[in-house]
């Protein structure tokens, strides 16, 4: 759940602008200063009754004239000014921060280029089209203002944000590839606390994202993150264009507008272009005084990539039962729908507010991820952070079955580890079996299937999610939900209550953190998205064509044909970081030495048994050869595999003497004429002529062992 926690800031908004006016309408005038001076001070005189000023010449000092008169003018120009556009400022030009933004391919590498980043629209400055006077202060709107959400959005305009704006007083800092968020901001006129940001697509539209069958990676800094915080990268299924166009929208994503997510916030100020002010009060848990609640809630489905500081992580699918039955991908909610915590309905509303979470602690592994060289994942140095999508077909037209994560730090990748405590259903990854399990263990509502599971989450990624980059403290429960023990009802030895070693308590609370780590930021760089596998890939050079025998193959074991027939330089990319695939190199050997062995390859994962392998249509002889079910029961019962090799690992060699390969009673040894044939159970030969053709064709075009 990520809320709005700046501080009011439209006062500090209104100073700065009103002096910028002011120095701007000086300057126009300094040219004809006597004469303008002359007329204001007639018209000062008919309308406030002030003294009219004599004529003075020019070489008099602008600022000994416009002190006595300076409010006066500015009445005059802000009374017979016109508004040029509803919903849009026009006092503070937008000037943008970006991020290196890199689209990638395994068989072209990655081209990059800079995305621009935008600021929500419940941080920036709100105040009435026909001057400067705040719509919305503190947290509660101007009533004279906004009489209704209709009028409101018609009479109050979002201003823009300039490149010092963005670094002084919301704490946006550019750097070289990214941006850095400072969490507090301090500045003359007041405090701002956390932000949040969107990747454009150009200036007027946000970048949509389509992450199945797609990898996503992001580099990341958490090392001054600390309790209660939360430095946070996910995707949300907004609009294209921020809901341009809806009611009275005529802002749009270039000024940060259309926010949804799936706790489906109350707290945004403009919904489908018309202002929250039905039913506005303010939020009893902001001690602040800067946040308020409406009528109604703005709800998507959500897929948290990245929610930490540096002492936990958690990445979580948050489906929702929306795009279906009438329901738009978006949807603005009111009454059970918005299912809200405080009345009782968190599991009758449209979106799964808990998610599937994996969070390393959590799930047992407490020495995974933390602040130091112990750990696995040093939370003092950046890292990567890769996420990948995977569908049953390995295409963009499958479902959506697994997301899966790893990370590179110091240039070394490192797995999710596999959770410890779900016994033979521990995984490294998020399926619906492991949502199933681990809701079971933890005595949680299983909300994530019931609003469609991983399936529905694939339906709307592939509809399209906007980026978002934020930094936030939690006004709700302290962020104990990320790196505490929670729910506080349950006792902190109950399976999946600690989710950290925070102490949480007061050391948790906006309160404390703002007051103690105002310095603390996140910083986010170089996002990329591609096929799997492609994102961390050098990009490949031209090399001369390779010999007619060598190729591209499926490693012993695996089912991938997608590996058949890919660039040296692509199938090296997916051996390393896929697991799959092979490179076999045209070495012929000579027939009086020992058999040839299998090329050196990387570790391999386990044998696994995927929840959808039991259900899919193909025969057991068949998915057995397949990655993710070769560890089912149906391929391990068989007594006809060594107990002393791995299918996957090993190929098939004799001594020599060539012994026949021992066997099970009911199976014949391997017969073959020749030394060597094509396997797939390490006792009979195969028949297709072409698999025993050689070693290549055995292992990498029909998945045997040679």
């Amino acid at each position: 759940m990520i809320r709005n926690n700046n501080v009011d800031l439209y006062v500090s908004h209104r100073r700065r602008i009103i002096k910028r006016i002011i120095k701007q309408r000086i300057d126009h005038i300094v040219p004809r200063i006597s004469n303008i001076t002359y007329r204001i001070s007639h018209i000062a005189y008919h309308i406030f009754n002030l003294e009219p000023a004599s004529p003075i010449s020019s070489n008099i000092k602008v600022s000994n004239m416009m002190s006595k008169y300076i409010s006066v003018a500015l009445a005059v120009l802000l009374l017979t000014s016109k508004c040029v556009a509803q919903q849009v400022g026009h006092y503070e030009a937008e000037q943008k921060p970006y991020i290196t933004l890199k689209e990638c391919t395994n068989a072209g590498g990655c081209t990059s280029k800079q995305a621009l980043l935008t600021l929500d629209a419940n941080w920036r400055w709100i105040h009435s089209t026909s001057g400067y006077d705040n719509c919305y202060t503190g947290n509660q709107w101007d009533t004279s203002i906004c009489t209704d959400g209709s009028t409101c959005a018609q009479q109050c305009a979002l201003e823009g944000v300039s490149e010092d704006g963005y670094a002084n007083t919301y704490g946006v800092e550019q750097l070289a590839d990214g941006v850095k968020l400072k969490f507090v901001t301090e500045h003359q006129y007041g405090v701002n606390v956390g932000s949040r940001l969107y990747i454009m697509d150009g200036e007027d539209k946000y970048r949509m994202f389509y992450l199945k069958n797609r990898e996503f990676a992001i580099d990341i800094d958490v090392s001054d993150l600390y309790c209660g915080m939360n430095g946070a990268m996910y995707f949300v299924e907004m609009d294209e264009f921020g809901g341009r166009g809806l009611g009275s929208n005529n802002a749009g994503a270039k000024y940060g507008t259309g926010y949804c997510d799936a706790q489906c916030p109350h707290d945004i100020k403009f919904i489908s272009g018309e202002a929250n002010v039905e039913d506005w009060v303010p939020n009893p848990k902001d001690l602040s005084n800067n946040m308020g609640m409406g009528k109604y809630g703005t709800c998507c489905a959500e897929m948290d990539i990245w929610e930490a500081n540096s002492m936990a992580t958690a990445y979580t699918p948050h489906p929702c039962n929306l795009g279906i039955d009438g329901k738009a991908p978006q949807y603005k909610c009111e009454g059970i729908d918005c299912g809200d915590n405080d009345k009782g309905e968190r599991y009758k509303g449209v979106c799964d507010k808990d998610g599937c979470d994996i969070n390393p602690y959590r799930m047992g592994n407490r020495n995974f991820y933390g602040r130091g060289p112990e750990y696995a994942i040093n939370t003092l140095k950046p890292m990567t952070v890769v996420t990948q999508f995977i569908t049953d077909t390995g295409t963009d037209d499958g479902d959506l079955v697994e997301i899966k994560r790893f990370y590179v730090q110091d240039g070394q990748r490192i797995d999710s580890p596999y959770s410890t405590i779900l016994g033979s259903k521990d995984t490294d990854l998020i399926d619906d079996g492991f949502c199933e399990a681990k809701k079971a263990l933890f005595g949680d509502v299983n909300d994530y299937q019931a609003k469609g599971g991983t399936k529905a989450m694939g339906d709307s990624l592939d509809r399209g999610q906007v980026a978002a980059l934020s930094l936030w403290d939690d006004v709700e429960v302290n962020m104990l939900w990320l790196d505490s023990a929670y729910p506080l009802d349950k006792a902190a030895t109950d399976p999946g209550v600690q989710r950290g070693d925070c102490p949480g308590g007061s050391t948790s609370t906006p309160t404390y953190v703002r007051n103690t780590y105002p310095d603390g930021h996140v910083i986010f760089k170089n996002a990329a998205i591609g096929e799997i596998g492609s994102t961390l890939q050098v990009a490949p050079t031209m090399s001369p064509t390779p010999a007619p025998c060598d190729m591209c193959g499926m490693r012993p074991g695996q089912n991938t044909p997608e590996c058949v027939g890919q660039s040296q330089a692509s199938c090296k990319n997916m051996m390393q970081y896929e697991n799959k695939c092979e490179w076999f190199e045209c070495k012929n050997p000579p027939p009086t030495l020992a058999p040839v062995t299998a090329p050196t390859q990387p570790p391999m994962e386990p044998l696994l048994c995927k929840s959808w392998c039991a259900g899919h249509d193909a025969d057991w002889s068949k998915k057995c050869s397949w990655a993710k079910c070769n560890g089912c029961p149906k391929c391990l019962a068989s007594p006809t595999k060594s107990p002393t090799l791995n299918p996957t690992l090993f190929p098939i060699t004799s001594s020599p003497t060539r012994a026949p390969v021992s066997s099970s009673p009911t199976k014949s040894p391997v017969t073959s004429t020749d030394k060597f044939c094509c396997t797939w159970d390490f006792f009979n030969c195969g028949v297709d002529e072409f698999c025993n053709g050689n070693m290549i064709d055995c292992q990498g075009g029909c998945g045997g062992v040679w």
